[in-house]
């Protein structure tokens, strides 16, 4: 299968993640970058912003630029420059050539982000002209309806980065994050004043460009963590839903309103609280006090991962759905 992969320059979570699980199952060769896409190959920043980054990709990738024969279409992301040069090459696009779109945007509506973002007028213009026959939606809400073709894809974790642990736990209870959804405001104000909350940067006002720990260490730091907290941000899905888990730690969280398949089971891998956080802070103080259960907890959660969550099983699960077309 060869795939013309229609990709915005800057990083882009949901794009980036699929990139690298389809190099990993179809190889470099097979992907055709338009337009081609330097932080795909070149690891020059720091994670989350190089996800997509693939080893040994570049002389493959470029070699793939040569061909013009594709199979599928992917739209990868909810973006403006992505469907507004997808638009320029639509008149282009053989009627063989399955069509698909990854909507990795905020908003529940299917290319919802367009809205917000600019480009509705064109996204609307292609598909009137032509119809997706797959969308992948990461904000796949579960008390909401989506025509058939619409699936559910949310983020995941590439085991790549899992940076080197040394086992040890610096902080308790820790919760890095702006302050993107309320809930997240109202968590922050249970938890001043509690655990080692102040001390390791669980405080208002939070701004992701002065964030202390970046790239690999905020990972090594977030597993250091003997709790980590997941609220949701502007969206359901979140980075650290995902990062906690890969990392082997141990994760109270939201449930999430997105349809997850394999998703973290209450008890086993992850521990839920009440969605109005009336019990956030005594699960803290639970599990700070049973340290074989929480850890027990944490090591499920990373056997869940490597199974169910990462690149590759995405990548997976949308070739799967593409194949099903091509028979």
């Amino acid at each position: 299968m060869k795939i013309l992969y229609i990709n915005r320059s800057k990083f882009d979570y949901m794009q980036d993640f699929l990139y690298s699980g389809l190099v990993k199952v179809l190889g470099a060769e097979n992907i055709i970058e338009s337009p081609w896409n330097l932080n795909f190959h070149w690891n020059y920043r720091e994670y989350p912003k190089n996800i997509a980054q693939s080893k040994g990709t570049l002389f493959k990738s470029l070699q793939a630029q040569l061909s013009n024969a594709y199979d599928v279409v992917i739209v990868a992301s909810c973006h403006p420059d992505t469907i507004e040069h997808y638009a320029k090459l639509l008149p282009t696009i053989s009627k063989e050539v399955i069509t698909v779109f990854i909507d990795g945007g905020d908003r529940p509506e299917v290319g919802g982000d367009f809205e917000r973002l600019g480009g509705l007028n064109v996204y609307e213009r292609v598909i009137k002209q032509r119809p997706f026959d797959l969308v992948f939606k990461r904000e796949y809400l579960l008390n909401k309806d989506y025509p058939n073709n619409v699936h559910p894809l949310p983020m995941c974790f590439d085991m790549n980065n899992v940076p080197s642990l040394d086992g040890n736990f610096k902080y308790d209870v820790a919760f890095w994050a702006v302050e993107s959804h309320p809930i997240r405001t109202q968590a922050l104000d249970l938890l001043q004043d509690k655990f080692d909350c102040e001390a390791n940067g669980t405080v208002r006002n939070q701004v992701m460009k002065k964030y202390k720990r970046k790239g690999m260490f905020y990972l090594q730091e977030l597993a250091s963590c003997k709790i980590g907290l997941n609220l949701r941000g502007a969206g359901w899905d979140t980075l650290r839903y995902w990062e906690i888990p890969a990392l082997g730690g141990f994760m109270i969280s939201q449930r999430p309103g997105i349809k997850i398949e394999n998703n973290y089971v209450d008890g086993e891998d992850v521990i839920f609280c009440k969605d109005d956080l009336s019990d956030l802070v005594a699960l803290c103080e639970y599990y700070l006090e049973h340290d074989e259960e929480r850890q027990r907890i944490g090591q499920n959660a990373l056997k869940k991962t490597k199974k169910f969550h990462t690149d590759i099983v995405r990548a997976q699960a949308v070739l799967e759905k593409i194949s099903v077309l091509k028979r």
